[in-house]
């Protein structure tokens, strides 16, 4: 299986794109024309018929099998998740057993979905939306953040995952450390503390918010700072200042997953922490 929010089995994040089941569709018959095409039609109608949650009978000639593939893919695809997963699967169970076959790989897939803008990209074996109202579990800008910040948040959330999806970890982490960095700003607002944060920069801000923070606080600002830090130092992270030819140290893909994972977490904490001062000073 592929690897999402596990609640998307259940409750349905949306609908495949219109022209999407379309185009995996014409893969379907070109897979087929390297085998009896009837079993091909029928092993994908299984595999659409589970993802729609309907019962899979085979079809007793090839018309009714494309027939009823056809239907299988239309019920599956109202939930667009288990509709790309019913396919790749399919895709992977015939590459085990026929290894002689041509099967779309990842990227090729990848090329439907960007050009139906179907709002989500295969990273086997993950399945990543690049949708930030569906991918990001950030919540909704307060409204002290105008409208030009919502749309960097956006901007910049959905490079990051366009960018992981691609398979350019420090492009992915530059993006949401880049925002990070544009969010802290915002503590400069004449609304906290008075306007007495004076910082222009992460650090600095951050610094003096930390000064100002008391418990978990204090905490999590300092593992803020000890984490930009690091990504920026070119021995560490090296992704804003260069990476050291010498020291440096190269950045996986898991790695970059992490480190996005952890400063959108980061993210979620400083928009919380600047509504929460906001309606402080009210």
């Amino acid at each position: 299986m592929l690897q999402f929010d596990g609640r998307w089995r259940f409750d349905s994040p949306g609908p495949i794109e219109s022209g999407a089941d379309d185009a995996f569709r014409d893969l379907i018959n070109r897979i087929a024309g390297q085998a009896p095409r009837k079993s091909i039609l029928e092993h994908f109608k299984s595999r659409f018929a589970a993802a729609a949650n309907i019962q899979y009978w085979p079809s007793s000639n090839e018309r009714f099998a494309a027939e009823d593939l056809t239907t299988a893919m239309s019920e599956a695809a109202t939930n667009a998740p288990l509709f790309i997963e019913a396919f790749w699967l399919g895709c992977e169970e015939l590459r085990l057993r026929h290894p002689e076959m041509v099967l779309p790989d990842a990227g090729r897939i990848n090329r439907i979905l960007t050009d139906t803008n179907a709002g989500y990209q295969l990273d086997p074996p993950v399945l990543v939306a690049t949708r930030v109202h569906i991918s990001i579990a950030v919540p909704t800008p307060p409204p002290s953040l105008d409208v030009q910040a919502r749309s960097l948040i956006e901007q910049a959330l959905q490079a990051s995952e366009r960018a992981l999806a691609e398979g350019n970890g420090r492009q992915a982490v530059q993006e949401v450390l880049w925002l990070l960095e544009t969010i802290s700003t915002a503590f400069r607002s004449p609304e906290v503390f008075d306007g007495t944060i004076q910082g222009r920069y992460f650090n600095k801000i951050i610094g003096e918010l930390r000064l100002r923070g008391r418990g978990h606080q204090e905490q999590i600002l300092q593992w803020m700072m000890t984490l930009h830090g690091y990504l920026s130092s070119p021995t560490g992270g090296g992704v804003r200042h260069g990476v050291d030819l010498k020291e440096g140290l190269a950045l996986g893909i898991e790695e970059a997953r992490l480190y996005r994972n952890l400063i959108r977490s980061y993210l979620t904490f400083l928009m919380a922490e600047h509504e929460r001062l906001i309606r402080r000073a009210a």
